[in-house]
């Protein structure tokens, strides 16, 4: 059975992407830690981070990298959090979110149900900033 982000991938079921390419997609997860918090995400299904391709991974963190940028830019934070923690989905993501505290970094502190009209916000923003970047051609709409 496809994992739920092959299906968020697919189109199977909705999602608010930021980025895709032939590789990697992001897009902002549905319990943020934080407004902005996203996923960084290979298109193929990989569950442990440790067994992916050595290139792949480097794909993944260079996506992360520039979503990263975009993010702190587009919410002014002073740090920018990465995490891969791997037990809620058994596909291979990056948690890309901006941090003011260490708590920032325990996904037990996640919203349960955000507003739909803020995680809609959040995506826009970071959009924004991918484009004002040079990354017009990643940008999902």
């Amino acid at each position: 059975m496809a994992s739920v982000f092959t299906m968020i991938i697919n189109g199977d079921i909705p999602g608010r992407f930021v980025w895709k390419d032939d590789d990697v997609v992001s897009f902002l997860t549905i319990n943020p830690v934080t407004d902005g918090h996203l996923l960084v995400v290979p298109r193929q299904e990989i569950d442990h981070w440790e067994g992916v391709d050595p290139e792949l991974f480097g794909k993944i963190s260079s996506v992360a990298q520039t979503v990263g940028l975009a993010v702190k830019a587009a919410f002014d934070a002073p740090r920018m959090g990465l995490l891969i923690a791997g037990l809620e989905v058994p596909h291979l993501h990056v948690h890309v979110f901006p941090a003011w505290q260490l708590e920032t970094f325990d996904l037990a502190n996640a919203q349960k149900n955000p507003d739909p009209a803020a995680l809609d916000a959040a995506a826009d923003k970071i959009r924004e900033q991918l484009r004002a970047l040079g990354h017009s051609d990643h940008v999902s709409n």
